[in-house]
């Protein structure tokens, strides 16, 4: 039987697992930057697999590369600035537990327990599937119905 799992590893972790010895990059800023914990979970994952005599195929995929390969635009930047200013604010009150969404204009603390309370299902021939495709330039995926255009 087959089974898989899918890991999903926020930027940053892990960082004690790196030696102190390593020498660490710094930003434009003069920041630290994070050693990617990525490369090493995979080097590891395979390593005990391995030593399991158990047949593994790992898939590593950076989503930096994917989310950031359409540069932000002016109205990109002004929106993830507004959420940022509103998601530190609610932090700032002691909020918890919550993500910042915009509903009919307006941001909104909206709990994760919401959030994640049930599925939600994007319309793959609808009218917001087809701006997403058209504003990031990618093809059609095979087996999806294009939208015609509005």
């Amino acid at each position: 039987k087959s089974h898989h799992a899918v890991i999903v590893v926020a930027e940053g972790a892990g960082q004690h697992l790196f030696s102190s010895d390593v020498e660490r990059r710094r930003d434009a800023s003069g920041n630290v930057r994070a050693i990617d914990i990525g490369p090493h979970l995979q080097e590891r994952i395979v390593s005990y697999f391995k030593e399991q005599k158990i047949r593994v195929t790992l898939k590593y995929i950076d989503p930096s590369y994917i989310i950031r390969s359409v540069p932000a635009n002016a109205h990109d930047r002004s929106l993830c600035d507004r959420m940022a200013r509103s998601a530190v604010h609610a932090g700032m009150t002691g909020k918890t537990d919550m993500l910042v969404g915009m509903i009919h204009g307006a941001f909104v603390h909206v709990p994760i327990t919401e959030a994640i309370d049930q599925k939600k299902r994007l319309q793959c021939s609808g009218e917001l599937w087809s701006s997403v495709v058209m504003g990031t330039g990618q093809p059609n995926w095979p087996g999806l119905k294009a939208a015609a255009p509005a």
